[in-house]
């Protein structure tokens, strides 16, 4: 049965006024730990007249998000992923495994980098009958327990259709959990070294499962840690975080994080919490 969790999401960057709604997240059962990261649910009830615009550094994988109006598969984002909230609403989403997103797709995921297709179009999964089912138990309470945990049956369901993962799927599971887990992985040639294939080989694989290439991997470790640093109580020291998560100097680290998310780590990290 999965179990409720609440782990600090640094991917998630909340609104520039430092505003996210309730989030409820749920570990999946231990057998599909190899295809689910986890599952979300946020609620959210906003006054007239309000919006929020949510920002998220997306991990390398595909999620499944299913809305009262939409209900897609969505790839991996090489920038800053953004969503617009307002009144009453909900979504239930789940994150797959760096491994998933082939099964689902049955075939690259480079197909959908930066964007999306409809959940009722992909062939690893029934799209109606999915959506069909989570819309009939969140209809009525979706900030209850009973509710979110009948969602999340339905998820583990379906996504539980697509084991066993292929041996490919495993080493693409191993490669991304190997960065992301491992500060001192600064450069690709580690993870060349590391799991004893060419640098292209790499590249190809990367390409295929996730959509995105090794470089890009270390580099949004890198802005996951940083967000987490800047986030922070305390004025950080810049140039400080420079160095520790690996860049040559501080304006390096500016570009970087400019780049992806339209801030200056200056101005993220005096935005408020």
């Amino acid at each position: 049965m999965p179990e409720p969790i609440d782990p600090t999401e640094r991917a998630h960057l909340r609104d520039d006024e430092g505003y996210s709604p309730p989030i409820f997240r749920f570990a999946p059962s231990p057998g599909l730990g190899d295809v689910v990261r986890r599952y979300w649910l946020p609620v959210w009830d906003l006054p007239a007249g309000r919006t929020t615009v949510q920002r998220v550094l997306q991990y390398p994988v595909v999620m499944i998000v299913v809305t009262a109006d939409y209900a897609r598969c969505i790839g991996p984002s090489t920038g800053l992923s953004t969503q617009e909230l307002r009144g009453r609403g909900w979504a239930v989403g789940a994150m797959g495994q760096p491994a998933t997103g082939a099964l689902v797709l049955g075939g690259p995921v480079s197909a959908i980098t930066d964007r999306f297709v409809d959940l009722d179009a992909v062939p690893g999964l029934d799209g109606p009958g999915l959506t069909a089912g989570i819309r009939t138990a969140m209809a009525d309470a979706p900030d209850t327990e009973s509710s979110q945990r009948a969602v999340v049956d339905h998820l583990e369901h379906a996504l539980g259709a697509l084991l066993p993962v292929d041996e490919e799927g495993l080493l693409v599971n191993a490669v991304v959990e190997r960065v992301e887990a491992d500060s001192s992985v600064q450069r690709v040639s580690q993870l060349v070294e590391a799991f004893g294939m060419s640098e292209r080989t790499l590249q190809r694989l990367c390409a295929r499962r996730i959509g995105l290439s090794p470089k890009w991997l270390v580099q949004r470790r890198r802005l996951h840690e940083a967000a987490e640093r800047l986030s922070g109580d305390d004025s950080p020291d810049l140039a400080r975080v420079a160095v520790e998560l690996g860049y040559a100097d501080q304006a390096h680290f500016t570009r970087d994080f400019r780049t992806v998310t339209g801030l200056t780590p200056g101005g993220f990290a005096g935005e408020p919490r």
